[in-house]
């Protein structure tokens, strides 16, 4: 909000402005996604703990149901919440209040955005509903995305208000179903309940982008190695195995264009296991690698994603159930390890000792 407010824009890199920076003495920091997450789980914890029903929605936002006090008013209700989450997290959180999740989305709009709600805002509890969605941009209307606000905007469709009270049935011919739901969320009705049920994944993506350019095969190697082995342990918290492995590389030069490359393989029997994953990704590193390229960053995304209570046999491919067994009881030993006492506690040796490689992040904020 703070940067937004000196006219920086998401996603301006930082060289492009650092001098600026500097100059109004903001303070930067670097990514932090290990304690983004802890801190997530820990909001979302605390949100379960005062409501009825949850949806985690991202990073940083839910939904949640609640029942309404006789008297219609939860504003206290909202204000001891906002003031735990301060007071336990250090988290200054938004609260907004509706009977759905298009009009609760908009008065969180409304509370993140007015000073003088303090962070919370009940719209339902208000009797200017009609001037507060005037005063909301078509594009600030949650689930409207750029085709359909272009469209609007071309027919004079401007403000939330507008969307509200046009018709349904033109709406519907131009837009689908998906946007009529949303008007019909800002007329009251419910249209979007909750998942209280979080569908499994369909892939898992491990990337990052390099600290400088990198031209030799051991570092790739080293990157590879790295991202399979953080994306294995996610498949093992996801109680998943994957089939498919591809691996991707960004090449950057000053005659061509940024410009990605990929290559996927198949395994036998799909598996969570890093050994396995990791032999396989090696494999992939050889076929995609290209000497005096500059590769800017890579990843690893694991797809073809199956539950790991079933396992599906290849008919010429032995399964050892012994040799199995063995090697998840030893994947489950090294999680507990590394969850114990650190991140990398044990770790592969294919994955290098020193990094130089890796995303910097001279400017990490402290995690405690």
């Amino acid at each position: 909000m703070e940067a937004r407010t000196l006219g920086i824009t998401m996603g301006t890199p930082y060289f492009k402005i650092r001098h600026e920076l500097e100059k109004l003495k903001v303070v930067v920091r670097s990514s932090n996604y290990a304690l983004y997450g802890d801190m997530s789980q820990r909001l979302m914890s605390l949100l379960r703990a005062n409501c009825n029903e949850i949806e985690i929605y991202s990073i940083d936002e839910a939904f949640v149901r609640l029942s309404r006090p006789p008297n219609s008013n939860i504003h206290s209700w909202a204000r001891k919440l906002r003031a735990q989450a301060y007071r336990n997290l250090g988290l200054p959180i938004a609260i907004g209040i509706g009977k759905n999740k298009c009009q609760a989305k908009i008065a969180n709009h409304i509370a993140k955005d007015t000073p003088a709600h303090a962070g919370i805002f009940d719209l339902l509890n208000t009797e200017d509903t009609d001037q507060l969605l005037e005063a909301i941009a078509i594009e600030e209307v949650w689930g409207i995305g750029q085709k359909a606000a272009r469209w609007c905007r071309m027919r004079n469709i401007q403000t939330a208000r507008q969307l509200r009270d046009m018709p349904t049935s033109e709406l519907r011919a131009s837009c689908g179903v998906k946007t009529v739901r949303i008007q019909l969320e800002l007329r009251g009705h419910l249209c979007l309940p909750l998942s209280l049920t979080s569908s499994p994944k369909k892939e898992t993506c491990v990337s990052r982008s390099f600290s400088r350019p990198i031209t030799l095969i051991e570092e790739l190697r080293e990157a590879i190695s790295t991202y399979v082995v953080c994306g294995s342990v996610k498949l093992r918290y996801q109680q998943q195995y994957a089939r498919t492995i591809t691996i991707f590389v960004r090449i950057n030069s000053l005659t061509t264009p940024s410009n990605i490359q990929t290559a996927t393989t198949q395994l036998d029997l799909p598996s969570n296991d890093t050994n396995v994953l990791l032999k396989a990704a090696l494999k992939l590193v050889e076929q995609i690698f290209q000497p005096h390229r500059k590769l800017t960053k890579a990843g690893v995304i694991m797809q073809q994603l199956q539950e790991t209570k079933y396992l599906q046999h290849h008919l010429f491919t032995k399964h050892g159930v012994k040799e199995q067994k063995h090697q998840e009881n030893l994947m489950s030993t090294v999680d507990h390890i590394n969850e114990r006492y650190g991140r990398n506690t044990v770790s592969w040796a294919a994955c290098g000792v020193q990094q130089t490689w890796h995303m910097r992040r001279n400017q990490l904020s402290r995690s405690s």
